[in-house]
């Protein structure tokens, strides 16, 4: 079985130009609703000149007052974002993947502002920034940081594509050597990790669409195929054939799917679907 990292979409600018403008209008509206919250709104928001400015400062909030001061993790982010141009894409994309995914989200202003899982995501990416500028030690900061306060563990070496929704984001281990595709959906404390104490290329593959459940397991070097879907609580430790449903402890394939178009992580359907 092979994998191989889908290439993000191309269409980025035509919905950046759809997203930064509804996000100024919701929190426009937002503060008419809610002026108690005016002051964080337009500092955050408003105030801003496009949508990777204000995120780094919304990062800077949550993240800032550690080991490094809220400036500095601001700085440290537009730095990221201002030399690295797919990680505006990339916020574009995974945000959108929380509004089209999430029941519960009814604009953009609330992922924005407090969804957890998006800020741990887009913090990793700057720091999986830092990391291949050869900055290590800072980091593994960001990742401790991170690890600290939205209760979610991504290495900074990860390599982790875009349009994922990390959904609240609790106990969420993604580990060194691990790769996670475009289009994937990753639910509470699942774990991408190690199955033992071998060194090297140890961690899972996550193929493109594939949806994973609320505290799956999935341990080794090995390939979750496109299209999948883990079960709740599934301990995966072999490669997971695309398309296909796998479920138990240790974990089987317990469905397939006769649609080789399949991409459950869109439509987040945990029902097993076709039998084998």
């Amino acid at each position: 079985m092979s994998f191989t990292k889908s290439k993000p979409d191309s269409v980025f600018p035509a919905d950046e130009d759809a997203v930064w403008p509804t996000l100024r209008r919701e929190a426009e509206a937002a503060i008419l609703e809610e002026p108690l919250l005016a002051g964080i709104l337009q500092a955050t928001i408003l105030d801003q000149e496009d949508i990777a400015a204000a995120f780094c400062f919304r990062l800077a909030q949550r993240l800032g007052g550690g080991d490094l001061s809220r400036m500095a993790v601001r700085d440290l982010s537009l730095s990221a974002f201002e030399s690295e141009p797919t990680l505006r894409a990339a916020l574009i994309r995974d945000l959108r993947a929380i509004r089209d995914r999430d029941p519960t989200c009814r604009r953009f202003l609330d992922p924005f502002l407090y969804y957890k899982g998006l800020t741990a995501l887009e913090a990793y990416r700057v720091a999986h920034w830092l990391w291949d500028q050869g900055r290590v030690t800072l980091a593994l900061n960001f990742q401790s940081r991170v690890s600290e306060v939205f209760q979610a563990d991504i290495h900074p070496a990860a390599r982790i594509g875009s349009g994922v929704f990390i959904d609240h984001a609790t106990a969420v281990v993604i580990g060194e050597t691990a790769t996670v595709a475009d289009d994937v959906s990753i639910l509470q404390s699942v774990t991408l990790g190690g199955n033992g104490k071998e060194r090297g290329d140890r961690h899972p593959k996550i193929g493109r669409g594939v949806l994973l459940s609320v505290g799956a397991k999935v341990l080794g070097n090995i390939i979750v195929g496109e299209g999948a879907r883990v079960a709740a609580a599934a301990v995966v430790l072999h490669d997971v054939p695309p398309f296909s449903t796998v479920a138990g402890v240790p974990a089987k394939v317990i469905a397939r799917s006769q649609d080789q178009h399949q991409q459950p992580a869109f439509s987040m359907d945990q029902i097993f679907g076709d039998g084998i």
